[in-house]
């Protein structure tokens, strides 16, 4: 597709845009370009647009219709690829629209594309309620929600895009659309899966759920010699799980705690991440099973509030460090799929301040048996658990390090790993990935039939693109 070249310092930028509109040298354009990825840093967008309401978005899109040129589309900017803010790219800024409505009487909450997981989890819990969402709060919830959602509530309420209402959306010609069941039902099937293919979306409608304030949650923290016993041990112990249980399991370094022998500071160590969310008094039970798996260095589970037990990962997810993410669904929880997360546990090439995590995450419940897979883009047909293998370090040179080790790891986990997946929790494992993340070939040809009429020049192409269906 040809792209003007006459726009790439977007002299002509609509003046009739509000918000303010910065370019490399401005006082405020570092600040603004800076993700949770850092490699994104080490080239720059060519104009970050900061839309200040849906009418500046609108603008973006018709100056860049009329141009041919591809546009970035930056919310919460927590998304590994750093697709949010390319080099030499024009980026519509939605962080500062992050407004957010909570009806305690229907349930429903509605938050524009710049809220972030905590102050929408805040705003809620002061109803009693939550929203199922990810696991860090300064993740933005447009990019989350689009992709799927998943976290500590999905086997409870299902994934976030399954308690998602409708979007408004401004589409690449500038017109605002509604998508809900009723009301372009076939672009709202897309948009519960597809990511940011189709248009921007500028308000999002969730259905909450009572949930706290007060919860149980915590870790249990196991020696890694242990890993293997306490894994090969779990999914038959989940298998009569309450749905109230949300469970992550983290291979990582042993935190620098008090309570836990100094030999094992900074080591490998199996960490089962709980966030019970029933009634407290049916936690203990549940807790104390899990600990009696192994012989646990401690067990740190204790009763807490909704809002902080859905930050408890927020200290090993830094914005701006460099990283890759690599990920998939697993059928079942295999001890050969084990031996080889453990294994690549002993070749990760961390380095002092670097961080790094093989993390599983316990699906099934709601997220898995109350939903219908055809009934929206995001897959999750078959998954019983969720792997993901997460690397951070600040140094350029250790780039080609560490990607060699995600991609090793990758191909070592194909063989147990699903072709259809969570897009979100992982890089874009290029094209024949992108054919089979979202479940069939019948989805994905249906996904390129939506782009093809909603985005048929694929201007939004910088995400983990759905090329659009061509006539020819």
């Amino acid at each position: 597709m040809h792209v003007s070249t006459d726009h790439r310092t977007h002299s002509d930028f609509p003046t009739e845009f509000r918000g303010a509109v910065l370019r490399p040298g401005d006082d405020q354009y570092d600040t603004a370009r800076a993700l949770y990825q850092g490699r994104a840093a080490d080239e720059g967008p060519a104009l970050i647009a900061q839309c200040a309401d849906e009418e500046d978005v609108a603008t973006v899109l018709r100056y860049a219709t009329a141009h041919t040129i591809p546009v970035a589309v930056r919310s919460g900017g927590h998304g590994s690829d750093g697709y949010a803010m390319p080099g030499g790219a024009l980026v519509i800024d939605l962080s500062a629209m992050r407004d957010v409505i909570v009806d305690p009487e229907t349930r429903v909450v509605r938050a524009q594309p710049g809220v972030r997981l905590g102050e929408m989890d805040a705003a809620a819990q002061q109803h009693g309620l939550a929203v199922p969402a990810g696991t860090v709060s300064n993740t933005g919830v447009a990019g989350l929600t689009l992709g799927g959602g998943i976290g500590f509530l999905m086997r409870r309420y299902g994934a976030t895009v399954d308690n998602l209402l409708a979007c408004d959306m401004i589409t690449v010609d500038g017109r605002k659309v509604r998508a809900d069941e009723t009301e372009n039902p076939e672009l709202f099937w897309a948009l519960r899966g597809g990511g940011g293919n189709f248009g921007v979306v500028t308000s999002l409608e969730y259905r909450a759920h009572p949930v706290g304030p007060e919860v149980v949650a915590g870790q249990l923290i196991f020696p890694f010699d242990q890993a293997a016993d306490v894994l090969g041990k779990l999914s038959a112990h989940l298998a009569t799980a309450p749905r109230e249980l949300g469970l992550l399991v983290a291979i990582s370094d042993a935190p620098s705690l008090p309570m836990l022998p100094d030999e094992v500071h900074g080591k490998p160590a199996l960490i089962l991440v709980v966030v019970h969310t029933g009634e407290p008094a049916t936690a203990d039970e549940v807790v104390e099973s899990l600990a009696a798996l192994g012989q646990p260095l401690a067990n740190l589970v204790t009763k807490t509030t909704w809002v902080q037990a859905n930050s408890m990962l927020d200290a090993v997810a830094p914005y701006g460090m460099r990283m890759n993410l690599r990920g998939g669904y697993l059928p079942t929880l295999s001890g050969n799929a084990v031996d080889v997360l453990l294994e690549h546990v002993a070749t990760v090439p961390a380095k002092p301040g670097d961080i790094y995590a093989i993390n599983i995450s316990f699906m099934g419940g709601a997220i898995s048996e109350d939903m219908n897979e055809d009934a929206m883009a995001f897959s999750r047909a078959g998954a019983g658990w969720l792997w993901e293998a997460i690397c951070k370090w600040d140094e350029p040179k250790s780039d080609a390090q560490y990607d060699e080790w995600a991609t090793t790891l990758t191909e070592a986990m194909r063989p147990h790993t699903l072709t259809n997946g969570y897009a979100n929790l992982t890089d874009d494992l290029g094209e024949e990935w992108r054919r089979g993340v979202h479940g069939s070939e019948a989805k994905h040809q249906r996904l390129r039939s939506i782009k093809a009429a909603w985005d048929p020049q694929n201007l939004l192409r910088f995400n983990k693109n759905i090329a659009p269906e061509t006539t020819d």
